[in-house]
């Protein structure tokens, strides 16, 4: 895929990912067992989470406009996602009460990630 492929495709994903942050809440209501925790934060832990993700999710769509100028965001989205993802997936390997997560948060994190690395600009060598 050339670099010019890639962009377009890149602004896609950041606007689809920058979209989708925006619906974690509903996600939660809808499918419970697979984008909340149960272990006692109730809706506090899902408010501070959806807030989180909505102002990430937001930056996200306004990185659409120009991806290059915004590679650091881009990175932090990719890292942040997969950190987020193999906590979630060792707690809730753990924790029988949380295996939803398995199908549910955590591959969609990585898939946030592996698509924004791979569509991600590349740093030119000096």
């Amino acid at each position: 895929m050339n670099d010019a492929s890639k962009e377009k495709y890149l602004k896609i994903a950041l606007i689809a990912f920058g979209v989708l942050f925006f619906l974690i809440y509903p996600l939660g209501i809808i499918w419970p067992s697979g984008w909340q925790w149960h272990g006692g934060e109730g809706r506090y832990y899902l408010h501070m989470i959806c807030g989180v993700y909505a102002v990430l999710g937001f930056f996200l769509i306004r990185a659409a406009r120009d991806p290059s100028a915004n590679k650091s965001l881009i990175d932090f989205t990719v890292w942040s996602s997969v950190v987020h993802a193999g906590i979630m997936a060792m707690q809730a390997s753990g924790d029988p009460h949380e295996s939803g997560h398995l199908a549910g948060d955590v591959p969609a994190l990585l898939l946030v990630a592996i698509v924004l690395w791979y569509l991600s600009p590349r740093t030119k060598a000096a």
